[in-house]
């Protein structure tokens, strides 16, 4: 079996710990630091960022919602809600978080304070997608229940469209390449779901989020997302076309530190090497951007691809919490 739940979730990990110490770190700054970009080696120890943090927490309540059966929009809300707040509270938090998650887990803890309320409509930070890879890989949930769940665990915290159209296509991109779809037709596969999503408002999920902004109507407010991440995805496709890995990636397809450019930076490293995982990771932590969002995106999708094995065993057994990642793995490897 290839265990592409296990494969995504360890990539993911690792490609954060890897990116971890380069994080604001430029391109050179960095050569000087770890030495040649090809040969950087995994840290010890291994530790990871918010970015698997939350990816935990989404996967926490998305085991919560699993064992009780087909999980509806607001019992999905207040699990992840759920999780997002003890996540903020926890002494594992100093990993430098984004403010936006801290200040919208915030006002999530106000349990009375309805939770679009408490969605930063400004805010498109890479952290609305860099957690949102176990919903691609759940193999039972629908393209409603997946797309849905994706847009509403991104407007728990960073509630812009272009985060909500974000996750949505990274948790649709990891679950195309868990399902075995080519890497080199991937950026048309999201280009083709972009637009035949660019004016679908998610109600039954969103709710009356969308009031909150200026838009005169929800399919405008979403359609402001979608058009964003297809310009990206027009950016990715050329790069992908004249790709040097010798050039920073941050270049072609933007830092990464706003949630279209992390997946389009995340897919262009992975896109560039997509049999060689470790030296995707590898160019994905050597970037002048978020280098670590970048990375886990990056392993997230290399992972899904290759499976379990894509990982070296040295680098897989000691990363930080391996033994919660290799359990949802496991769990979602299984009913796949």
């Amino acid at each position: 079996m290839k265990r592409a739940a296990t494969g995504s979730l360890i990539g993911l990990a690792l490609g954060d710990a890897l990116g971890f110490p380069t994080e604001f770190n430029d391109v050179p700054s960095i050569l000087a630091k770890c030495g040649p970009w090809r040969e950087m080696e995994l840290p010890r120890p291994a530790f990871v960022t918010d970015d698997t943090q939350m990816t935990l927490a989404l996967g926490r309540a998305l085991k919560a919602a699993s064992s009780r059966g087909l999980c509806g929009p607001e019992r999905f809300a207040h699990l992840a809600r759920r999780e997002f707040v003890a996540w903020n509270f926890s002494p594992d938090n100093n990993r430098a978080p984004g403010n936006t998650c801290v200040t919208a887990c915030e006002l999530l803890a106000d349990e009375q304070r309805p939770w679009r309320d408490a969605s930063r409509l400004h805010s498109k930070g890479c952290g609305a997608n860099m957690r949102v890879a176990p919903l691609g890989l759940m193999p039972w949930l629908s393209e409603e229940m997946r797309a849905g769940a994706a847009q509403t665990q991104s407007a728990l915290t960073h509630g812009h469209p272009t985060a909500l159209a974000a996750s949505d296509l990274t948790a649709y991109a990891v679950k195309l390449l868990a399902e075995g779809a080519e890497p080199m037709g991937l950026v048309g596969l999201l280009r083709s779901y972009a637009i035949d999503n660019r004016t679908r408002y998610r109600e039954d999920w969103l709710g009356d989020l969308w009031t909150r902004s200026q838009d005169p109507s929800p399919e405008h407010f979403i359609a402001r997302g979608w058009d964003e991440c297809l310009a990206i995805l027009e950016r990715l496709a050329a790069a992908v076309r004249d790709a040097n890995p010798e050039t920073d990636p941050c270049l072609a397809t933007g830092a990464g530190w706003i949630a279209e450019e992390a997946l389009a930076t995340g897919l262009l490293c992975f896109l560039m090497f997509p049999d060689e995982p470790l030296t995707a990771l590898r160019r994905a932590a050597c970037t002048s951007g978020d280098s670590d969002s970048i990375a886990c995106l990056a392993g997230a999708f290399a992972g899904a691809h290759l499976g379990a094995d894509a990982w070296p065993a040295e680098w897989a057994e000691r990363i930080e919490y391996r033994q919660e990642l290799l359990e949802l793995g496991a769990l979602w490897d299984k009913e796949a």
